[in-house]
């Protein structure tokens, strides 16, 4: 998302590149902004398509801080992670944070709009995202689930956590009101913040009440059309709350022969790498 700062709506639609204050404006905002962080993230630890013994590869994309790759190294303790992310600021932040993992962790730069960076997703076993994809338009997604298709290995997965797009008015409203109950109900909450709260509201956070041209989440059913077509055997939605979807796709129907995480280990996890 793209905040606002007061500024005038011209000066708002010329401003279509993520910058250092808007990173540092997200970890303000993310634990009221972000709605059931802990379990978003642990869905996405459960749907990695290998077990907690397997020596598996993971491409994280947007990594941020560092939070998701943290709770994916420690919920499996063999994996490795690259963490990728265009911010400076975030990337020494993560590469602060994962440093306890020692040689499982990299962190890098990458530019998401390019494709320079898809080889180093040859032979993974995961690629995984948070509240980064949607910064693509419809091209470029579709040519980026093409790229991951190509190069995961025949058991891999892409598993994306982000913003869609509604389709009906009824449905945009819906998300958009869904949105504001999430972020006030988290303010209140342990973590929370009534001040993020109402910064969330003052910059005009919630892209449904105030879309801007940074923002292009796209239509779920369209997506999931476009993990099929590039190549993806199963894909679905697995989670969706206040216009925020966990989905992605499978190259095999088949999984490692290692049991998976429980879920109750991967929230486990999660809640822990959010509040260290």
């Amino acid at each position: 998302m793209m905040p606002f700062f007061g500024r005038s709506p011209n000066a708002y639609a010329a401003a279509v590149s993520w910058t250092e204050a808007d990173s540092r404006l997200y970890q303000e905002l993310a634990a009221v902004a972000v709605p059931d962080r802990a379990e978003q993230m642990a869905a996405l630890l459960a749907l990695l398509p290998f077990g907690p013994g397997d020596a598996a590869r993971v491409v994280e994309l947007g990594c941020g801080e560092g939070r998701l790759s943290a709770a994916i190294l420690a919920a499996y303790p063999t994996a490795s992670v690259l963490a990728l992310d265009g911010s400076a600021d975030m990337r020494a932040q993560a590469a602060a944070r994962l440093a306890v993992f020692g040689t499982r962790a990299t962190v890098d730069a990458f530019d998401l709009t390019s494709d320079t960076w898809w080889p180093v997703l040859d032979g993974t076993d995961a690629v995984v995202s948070s509240l980064a994809v949607h910064h693509l338009d419809a091209l470029e997604k579709q040519r980026l689930y093409t790229a991951v298709a190509t190069r995961l290995n025949p058991s891999g997965a892409l598993l994306i956590a982000d913003l869609v797009e509604p389709q009906r008015a009824e449905a945009r409203e819906l998300f958009a009101a869904a949105w504001d109950r999430s972020a006030e109900r988290q303010s209140s909450l342990p973590g929370g913040s009534q001040r993020a709260w109402k910064q969330f509201q003052h910059i005009h956070w919630n892209i449904y009440r105030y879309p801007d041209p940074f923002d292009k989440p796209s239509p779920l059913a369209d997506q999931l059309v476009w993990l099929r077509s590039a190549g993806f055997v199963t894909v679905d939605c697995f989670w969706l709350r206040a216009a925020h979807a966990i989905y992605g796709g499978y190259r095999s129907s088949e999984r490692s022969a290692e049991p998976p995480l429980p879920f109750a280990a991967a929230l486990a996890a999660a809640e822990r790498a959010l509040s260290a």
